[in-house]
């Protein structure tokens, strides 16, 4: 089995674990309130996260001279070594990141108290759609496929969240602006990653965003005692764990060796995961608009990876 193929498996691993969680996020809610469950997932994460990098400093998995190592896709070769990063910019790079991430999942995770994980998870992709389109206002080159892909998005909404007039239920409304959320999130992490660490740059921010999520759930006055957190173990850690520490890990060490297009294209899969699990686990069905949102979703999702030119260019090849 050669390197890439390895790396798309890991990739496609990855885009399971992503949608699976879906379903453990909204079972976790059975026992424990969104904004409290999103700082208990975003503490076990960063705790995981501290020690896959403490173990890959020891592997010099970020080499200095990044030879061999995931610095050549993920981190800039000519940054200083693993624990010697400008404190500044590592300080300044978690929190913005954190600030944004706490502010997608719990968008995101409120949303999941009205909303399918299936139907969340289509919502949730509409991210891979946005980032281009956001790019437009920080005047980032946006190419034909990314605006056929955003009128797609928009069709795909309209079937998966508009029942009947133009009302749009307010946990649908929620999802997409965690999606809008985690497009600025990837932007954010396109800008740091090159300078730090990435597994060191994930583990603040899921700090900074449990923090921020205990202070708000205070200031909202959510209910919370510890024996939630107990009720709740399994989805927190399945989250905690799996999402963000493996999840994130995998990805970082398959993009070594994986195409970037067909890796984002792999991910995007989530969506289509979150369904078949919440399908599985949860007994949830799509309607027939529903799934015709979903579809357009797909479609969209699809489109935005590959620029027309690069289609061609596969054609010509075959």
């Amino acid at each position: 089995m050669n390197q890439t193929l390895r790396a798309n498996i890991a990739i496609l691993i990855t885009a399971m674990i992503w949608g699976s969680a879906f379903v453990t996020q909204k079972m976790g809610m059975d026992s424990i309130g969104p904004v409290f469950f999103v700082a208990a997932r975003s503490f076990v994460g960063c705790a995981m996260l501290i020690i896959v990098a403490f173990i890959f400093d020891k592997l010099n998995f970020f080499d200095e001279d990044g030879e061999g190592s995931a610095a050549k896709s993920s981190v800039n070769p000519d940054a200083p070594t693993f624990w010697k990063e400008n404190r500044k910019t590592y300080i300044a790079g978690g929190l913005a990141c954190g600030i944004i991430i706490c502010t997608a999942a719990n968008f995101q995770q409120i949303g999941l108290v009205s909303v399918d994980a299936g139907k969340s998870g289509f919502l949730t992709a509409l991210y891979i759609v946005l980032v281009p389109l956001i790019g437009i206002i920080i005047r980032k080159p946006v190419h034909a496929n990314h605006l056929v892909a955003a009128a797609l998005g928009v069709v795909g909404l309209y079937f998966l969240c508009i029942n009947g007039g133009l009302n749009i239920e307010a946990g649908d409304l929620a999802c997409i602006v965690g999606a809008l959320f985690w497009a600025f999130h990837i932007l954010v992490v396109d800008h740091f990653a090159p300078l730090i660490n990435p597994i060191k740059l994930s583990a603040a921010q899921f700090f900074i965003c449990g923090v921020l999520s205990v202070i708000l759930g205070i200031v909202i006055g959510e209910d919370f005692d510890f024996s939630m957190v107990a009720d709740a173990k399994f989805a927190i850690l399945y989250t905690g764990i799996m999402s963000s520490a493996v999840g994130f890990t995998l990805q970082i060490v398959a993009q070594r060796h994986a195409n970037p297009t067909a890796a984002s294209l792999i991910m995007s899969m989530e969506a289509l995961f979150a369904t078949i699990f919440g399908f599985l686990f949860l007994g949830e069905r799509f309607t027939s608009r529903e799934f015709a949102g979903a579809l357009f979703m797909m479609v969209a999702v699809i489109i935005a990876q590959f620029s027309f030119n690069e289609i061609r260019a596969m054609i010509k090849r075959k």
